[in-house]
């Protein structure tokens, strides 16, 4: 791991520190502020080289030895410095010298009871599986709750958390976007009226957040619900974790300390000696590997909670064969037309936002490209911009054509705009709602607008993966899918997993009442394997196929991976020192060190990208390899590249 740099203080005599306190210290001409990981009463230091703590911070709980425990292995597994480590998971607030003003030391005085009110009464199978991780109360044991589609797993969410609050503990519940938080939220207030409920996401402002952390630290909050931070919140009571849609790769954090939330997650419930639930309905393939390997139990919700709701008809449309009108084929765009003469639902998914991937001069050839990155600049209609979904860069839509002049430029292929402008012209008395992050930019405006649908407010939805998960819409009975074949042709090898995935979430947003649901997938590929099992439901066949495919590969979670990336002015400046890095530490027998390549997307922001593949059958051996290269990195590194060792990458771009 890098090396740890701790530095030496003397305690102040008034309020001497202890191991856990933040601590205000001089460090070089300014004041720094820290956390103390040790004390003992001599130091290799001189007494007259040592400076004294300025400052010890009692407006926050002390953190424990249990929290610091979690930090240590965070930044030891994820090649990271333990001060590092420790200050990003503190609110900005608390990273600061200066003291917390009173107002966000004023917490709400709530009544703190475990009064439960359910919604619904169990079925026999979410019965058992609360029953079944029940018993684990006050032990460690791994779950995996993999419950179809409408299945009711919060509904056994909140039993355990019922159990849980009832024993006096608290409880962590991890969702993966910010745009789940209010409808969960919203559920876990009315089963719990008079529970401490602290929120915790990036999406809140400053006080908000320390508020809520407080809240969690002090053992005050008996719910703690957020994003992937939320795990690395101190919990002196933690009872119960539980990881929803434990699938999702938003778990994964991609930038400062890589770290996955999910398997922080089942490490910090093992040193709390407390259960966790992984819940989803379509297992990561890891996660299932480790059931199938005997390390986690599985709970399975085999039917839909709701009486008279089935799983939906999933029908595969075969383009090669059908006539397609703006990307819609008659098929799909005769069951919208039934949809609405009935008064329901529908929904079309298109996984790409904006009106247009490119825009092009079919005269020349030119296509509009960023200039900061390897990727093609997306068109958005609304206001006539073209934008980089990469690094952010923007541009006004040329007159012609910068090549040759050609004032006739052409959208090719579609985005969530353009499905939306389809859509209004075929069906020009229908209420259309378009949801993606451009619609969804201010606050509150996602959740208003889904409330409204839910409410029946709209007649066809367009969206992206934000409508795919966890979202309830109980007139919904149609889904269509737009462009699902892209992934199929994909060098990464988790594109399969990942589409399997997102189309079974997205098919089961639809008729999770009585009235009978279907999904109309359009594709080029009919035949492939992953639409058969999609037809089937059958998850379990398409996991076994996927995990002998890696296993003949040579692909996790038969082997460990890690990613020393790079990023320069030049690309062979970064490919340079790639390979001398690769050279700083001892290769151990069993590790596979690959030669440098460029990144897919070679320039992002203006710079240049390059990795290099590390692979081990054995974790500790990997880890062997990584402890060393990251501290002899850490120490000589060149100034003009910046690099980032990423243990269990998920993106290879």
């Amino acid at each position: 791991m890098p090396v740890a740099r701790l530095f030496d203080y003397a305690l102040p005599e008034a309020s001497p520190a202890q191991v856990g306190d933040r601590v205000v210290v001089p460090f070089g001409a300014r004041q720094r502020l820290g956390v103390v990981l040790e004390t003992d009463a001599a130091s290799e230091l001189p007494a007259s080289r040592m400076k004294s703590i300025a400052a010890v911070r009692d407006d926050a709980p002390r953190l424990s030895s249990e929290w610091l425990e979690l930090m240590r292995f965070l930044s030891s597994y994820y090649q990271r410095p333990l001060g590092e480590t420790i200050i990003a998971a503190l609110p900005p607030r608390l990273r600061s010298v200066r003291p917390l003003p009173r107002k966000a030391l004023c917490l709400p005085q709530e009544p703190a009871s475990a009064r439960f009110v359910p919604t619904h009464p169990l079925t026999a199978g979410q019965e058992s599986a609360a029953r079944r991780v029940c018993a684990s109360a006050g032990r460690f044991e791994a779950f995996l709750l993999h419950g179809v589609t409408g299945s009711g797993k919060t509904e056994v969410y909140l039993h355990l958390i019922a159990g849980t609050i009832g024993r006096g503990a608290q409880a962590l519940i991890l969702v993966p976007e910010i745009s789940l938080t209010p409808q969960l939220e919203e559920r876990f207030r009315h089963a719990f009226p008079q529970a401490r409920l602290a929120l915790m996401h990036s999406g809140l402002e400053d006080v908000a957040r320390t508020k809520a952390w407080l809240q969690a630290s002090r053992g005050d909050a008996a719910i703690v619900l957020g994003t992937r931070l939320a795990v690395l919140a101190p919990l002196p009571k933690l009872g119960l974790i539980i990881v929803d849609e434990e699938h999702d790769p938003s778990f994964k954090q991609q930038e400062g300390l890589r770290y996955s939330a999910r398997d922080a997650a089942v490490y910090r419930a093992r040193l709390a000696g407390c259960p966790v639930v992984l819940g989803t309905a379509t297992p990561s393939l890891e996660t299932w590997h480790n059931w199938r390997s005997g390390r986690y139990a599985r709970l399975e919700l085999a039917e839909r909670a709701a009486p008279g709701s089935r799983l939906p008809a999933v029908r595969i449309v075969d383009m090669a064969r059908e006539s397609t009108d703006m990307g819609f084929t008659g098929a799909l765009l005769s069951c919208i037309k039934a949809r609405r003469e009935r008064g329901e639902q529908s929904l079309v998914f298109i996984n790409r936002r904006g009106y247009a991937p490119v825009l092009a001069c079919e005269a020349c050839g030119w296509t509009a490209g960023c200039g900061r990155c390897t990727a093609r600049m997306v068109l958005h209609a609304a206001d006539r911009r073209l934008r980089c979904h990469h690094c952010g860069a923007e541009a006004a839509v040329p007159a012609a054509c910068p090549t040759c002049g050609n004032v006739d430029l052409k959208p090719l292929g579609r985005g969530t705009q353009r499905v939306e402008e389809t859509l209004q012209a075929r069906f020009p008395d229908a209420r259309i709602t378009r949801i993606d992050r451009d619609s969804a930019r201010r606050r509150g405006e996602l959740a208003r607008t889904l409330e409204g649908l839910r409410r029946g407010e709209g007649d066809i939805l367009v969206g992206t993966q934000l409508l795919a998960k966890g979202h309830d819409f109980p007139n919904l009975t149609l889904v269509g899918v737009l462009n699902a074949d892209t992934a199929l042709v994909s060098t990464d090898y988790r594109a399969a997993e990942r589409l399997f995935a997102v189309l079974a979430q997205v098919a089961g947003r639809a008729g999770r009442r009585e009235r009978p649901g279907e999904v109309l997938i359009q594709t080029r590929y009919p035949g492939h394997p992953l639409f058969a099992a999609l037809s089937r439901h059958d998850f379990a066949g398409f996991a076994e196929s996927q995990l002998e495919e890696r296993r003949s590969a040579g692909f996790p979670p038969f082997v460990f991976e890690a990613a020393l990336r790079a990023e320069a002015g030049k690309l062979e400046t970064a490919m340079r020192f790639l390979c001398e890095a690769a050279a700083l530490a001892e290769v151990p027998d069993g590790v596979q060190v690959y030669d440098p390549v460029p990144n897919l997307l070679t320039r992002r922001a203006g710079l240049e990208r390059a990795q290099i593949l590390i692979q081990s059958r054995s974790r500790p051996a990997l880890q062997a390899y990584l402890g060393p290269l990251s501290a002899r990195l850490f120490e000589q590194a060149p100034r003009d590249v910046r690099w980032h060792l990423d243990v269990d990458p998920i993106e290879f771009d």
